[in-house]
């Protein structure tokens, strides 16, 4: 199935794209020397401003190995972005003003930077939902594959 290996390899320019965007906007906006991980989990803790769980940041990013992301959290919470609590006997993370601040301010950058110039090329929203549906849908099939191949 060779579009299935151009997909792979445009995922693949995709997502090195995607993580020199991340911590080059996030440097731009104040933060420099993060990881694009870092950056995901700043903003999947500074999303809808409620607290978090480790549990909750690896549920909505898909990643399996919680010690990357326990040790993006520390990173973060040593640099002053998040902060850390309780729930019952759960760890829970929160932004902080200033995380909030660079959120705020990489958004901005994403505006002017990457949204402006992808609506300037003609990209019709409802095109890219379709091609996001389809992603979601191959990679559930990327997941299943794995799980089969660990069980082998």
């Amino acid at each position: 199935m060779p579009a299935l290996s151009e997909i792979e390899f445009a995922v693949t320019m995709m997502v090195n794209a995607y993580q020199r965007w991340m911590v080059r906007c996030m440097a731009a906006a104040g933060v420099p020397a993060m990881s694009p991980l870092e950056v995901q989990v700043l903003h999947q803790v500074n999303h809808r401003g409620r607290e978090k769980t480790l549990a909750d940041v690896c549920l909505v990013l898909n990643i399996e190995d919680t010690h990357t992301v326990t040790y993006a959290l520390k990173k973060l919470e040593q640099g002053g972005l998040i902060v850390s609590g309780k729930r019952g006997k759960e760890k829970t993370v929160s932004i902080t003003r200033e995380g909030e601040r660079a959120c705020l301010e990489y958004r901005r950058l994403r505006e002017a930077l990457l949204v402006q110039p992808v609506k300037s090329i003609g990209l019709d929203e409802a095109e890219l939902s379709r091609l996001a549906a389809a992603l979601r849908t191959i990679s559930g099939n990327y997941e299943q594959a794995a799980r089969a191949a660990a069980a082998m």
